[in-house]
């Protein structure tokens, strides 16, 4: 498998985001980076980004988090942010993702009593980690997310974005971004999007990822979500879902995670208003007050 590796200049004067990256390397696989806020022995709170942003997503959070005691540990999926970058999108599979987070945070960083945050894929990944490691996990939450199967259909919105990435012949990533969101980004802010991708060959993940959405029963990771969606209803863990209020792709799942999961039983869940998928973008600060409120109560 081959990589690319984003150069540092490429990550020059981003808004708002102090953190110095850090790296771990994965044995016979990719470098990973992440960034943390917030006391060593805070307990730890991993912000799961998903399409196709990074941890610069969860700046207004991790500093909501770190005001809070908490150690907020934002990792970058590999083939986004600073993490290595696998050249070919047939490199790119849902098994292997979820195996690259757990052998970073649990491997690498040897995380536990982890509270997972996960919104669009860094949901899909999280959830999966989270009911595979069950004995690793004190909390979880759900922000924008699902964990599809191919059992049911998703909304005609999102075949619409997986069209569009799928034949775009520039994936304009700060674009999209801007599409998820409700308030009008800066342009520092698009441009800090764009920052891991400095041409076309680096987009091989953005690329990929919508493809790996599981949309039929048969499709090859549909077999572990179903087994995680029967852990994860049973599971006796705190499972706070906060979405937001105006999210075309994924809102239909607020119900469904609320109804479904155990942990979820007699809590508060949040609805952040005025947001819309990227509710870390449109409300990041209420988001994470919210989560700290959450962790800190359980």
């Amino acid at each position: 498998m081959r990589f690319l590796r984003t150069p540092d200049a490429c990550f020059q004067d981003l808004p708002d985001f102090p953190y110095e990256p850090r790296y771990a390397e994965l044995p016979g696989g990719p470098r990973m980076a992440y960034v943390e806020a917030g006391p060593a022995d805070g307990e730890p709170v991993v912000l799961l980004h998903g399409e196709p942003s990074w941890s610069f997503l969860y700046r207004h959070v991790m500093r909501e988090l770190a005001a809070a005691g908490l150690r907020a540990v934002a990792p970058d999926l590999v083939g986004f942010g600073r993490s290595d970058k696998p050249a070919d999108p047939a490199d790119h599979s849902y098994a292997r993702h979820v195996e690259w987070t757990r052998a970073l945070l649990f491997d690498a960083l040897g995380l536990d009593r982890v509270t997972v945050v996960g919104q669009d894929w860094g949901g899909l990944i999280g959830l999966r980690v989270a009911a595979e490691h069950p004995k690793r996990i004190a909390r979880i939450v759900a922000a924008n997310t699902g964990l599809p199967s191919g059992d049911n259909p998703l909304p005609d919105v999102w075949h619409r974005f997986r069209d569009a990435v799928a034949k775009a012949p520039v994936l304009d990533v700060g674009r999209l971004v801007q599409a998820g969101c409700r308030t009008e980004l800066t342009p520092q802010v698009r441009a800090a999007y764009d920052a891991p991708f400095p041409d076309e060959s680096y987009k091989a993940g953005p690329r990929a990822m919508p493809g790996l959405v599981p949309i039929t029963p048969d499709d090859p990771a549909a077999p572990a979500n179903r087994a995680a969606w029967q852990v994860l209803t049973t599971l006796d863990r705190p499972f706070l879902v906060a979405f937001s209020d105006s999210d075309p792709i994924t809102g239909g799942m607020a119900p469904v995670l609320r109804r479904s999961m155990a942990g979820a039983a007699g809590l508060r869940h949040p609805v952040i208003e005025g947001a819309g998928h990227f509710l870390q973008e449109d409300a990041g600060a209420e988001l994470g007050r919210e989560i700290a409120r959450f962790v800190t109560a359980t």
